[in-house]
């Protein structure tokens, strides 16, 4: 079973930025796809930005596409998320999660992913 931990929420001003960063452990990381997730108050959580091992191919929720860039670097068990233009809607906790199964496509619905952090908190202030 693999653990992931999220770093680097914080609180910025609309139009800033912030880069997440997520760490596992406790399992290869490379050979399983990862995503990011959020859940803003009173909400749902949402798929925000999925990639696949190799990380090539990537996949975002429209919400954020052109804004936010989702990144990994196997030889650190990392995946990142790069949010620019932040907007106030994109206040949210945020969640990492690895994927369930050694999937070779990018994933994005939940039940695919089986390992999940406890969540960063992203502010953002208009």
């Amino acid at each position: 079973q693999v653990q992931v931990a999220e770093s680097g929420g914080g609180l910025v001003q609309a139009g800033g930025s912030l880069r997440l960063s997520c760490t596992a452990s406790g399992r290869t990381f490379s050979g399983y796809p990862m995503g990011w997730f959020r859940q803003a108050p009173g909400k749902e959580r949402e798929f925000v930005a999925g990639i696949n091992w190799t990380g090539p191919t990537t996949v975002y929720a429209d919400s954020v596409k052109g804004r936010f860039t989702i990144s990994r670097d196997n030889a650190k068990n990392t995946v990142y998320l790069q949010m620019n233009s932040l907007k106030p809607e994109d206040t949210a906790v945020y969640y990492c999660a690895s994927g369930r199964w050694r999937y070779a496509s990018v994933r994005y619905r939940e039940a695919d992913f089986g390992s999940w952090g406890q969540g960063t908190q992203v502010t953002v202030s208009s």
